[in-house]
């Protein structure tokens, strides 16, 4: 944790919400402050996408849907990340559009200037791709990692069109370097059509263990919280959020959408009540805005990531008091 106060955001009943710095919520950017706790980092790569392009245009978006927050005091966690811990906006890193895997290893070098043993990064993207060097920078300090994965799809399949880097395989990616812990990962909200009935098989085989939406309909948001927090213990703990994990209707801007996703309501509740495990990454993926309608899609990705900033609060806040 940094010596000094924390710098916070503007202040909104200064400065209106609409108007002042252009970073997340605000905040300072990374070159104002001495030293930082945490950096939100925009990575602004769609050359994996599959489907709907534009998830490049995701960062600035997401940043300015966040305006409208008001990250101060968190009611539901019962925390002031800001006020507790010292946020920065690290800009965007730059990586080409034209070559996946020379962009995947420029994100990774990106990255890795900005995770610590003390300092996380949460990454906004981007398509899913950039989810594998964000894993690759946050492994080289903190080792092998449990994966908390929400998503409509499961991530974990081969090459397409002869590419193997692309937002549908980079946990399989992962998987083969050996970033994962063994049986500890995790995907939620999984749904809609596969390719093959093998493609659950094969997932299995990764480690992975799955909460469908359907599971969600059945057990409610209570079990699955107990699940995740069962499965995950005291692991170190990367999460990973598309945004398509949501239905359409509360976030149609993105570039593979599924119908029957969860609504915004339970997708925060479940996160919320993961507080206390061990997060030491975040990436929050796949908003589109060209197919978003009144910012929809990015208030939901913005309003995840300072849910995940009080959760990595709250865990970093107890690693200093164990020291």
């Amino acid at each position: 944790m940094v010596a000094h106060t924390p710098i916070g955001p503007v202040e909104a009943t200064k400065v209106p919400r609409y108007a002042g710095l252009g970073t997340f919520v605000r905040l300072p950017q990374i070159e104002s402050v001495p030293d930082y706790d945490v950096a939100i980092v925009g990575v602004p790569f769609d050359g994996g996408t599959s489907y709907r392009p534009g998830a490049r245009f995701g960062p600035s978006s997401i940043r300015e849907a966040s305006r409208l927050l008001r990250p101060g005091y968190h009611t539901e966690l019962d925390c002031t990340p800001v006020k507790e811990l010292q946020f920065v906006d690290a800009g965007d890193i730059a990586c080409t559009p034209y070559n996946n895997q020379q962009a995947v290893e420029q994100i990774e070098a990106g990255a890795s200037k900005l995770v610590g043993k003390d300092k996380a990064v949460i990454a906004i993207g981007g398509d899913h791709t950039i989810a594998l060097p964000m894993l690759r920078a946050t492994t080289k300090v903190h080792g092998p990692v449990a994966l908390l994965h929400f998503d409509a799809h499961l991530d974990t399949w081969g090459s397409y069109f002869g590419e193997p880097l692309n937002h549908g395989s980079p946990f399989r990616r992962a998987f083969e370097d050996g970033l994962l812990i063994e049986n500890k990962s995790m995907h939620i909200g999984i749904r809609g059509p596969v390719y093959d009935q093998d493609d659950f098989l094969r997932d299995h085989e990764f480690g992975f263990q799955i909460i469908r939406c359907t599971d969600l309909d059945r057990e409610g948001v209570p079990a699955a919280i107990q699940r995740v927090r069962d499965r995950l213990g005291d692991t170190p703990v990367y999460l990973s959020i598309d945004i398509d994990v949501l239905d359409p209707a509360y976030a149609p801007g993105t570039g593979t959408p599924e119908c029957g996703g969860m609504h915004s309501r339970e997708i925060l509740q479940l996160l919320r009540g993961l507080a206390g495990l061990n997060f030491v990454g975040a990436d929050v993926v796949e908003v589109a805005p060209a197919y978003d309608n009144a910012e929809v899609t990015s208030l939901a990705a913005a309003t995840l990531v300072f849910d995940i900033m009080g959760l990595i609060a709250h865990n970093l806040n107890r690693n200093q008091a164990a020291k």
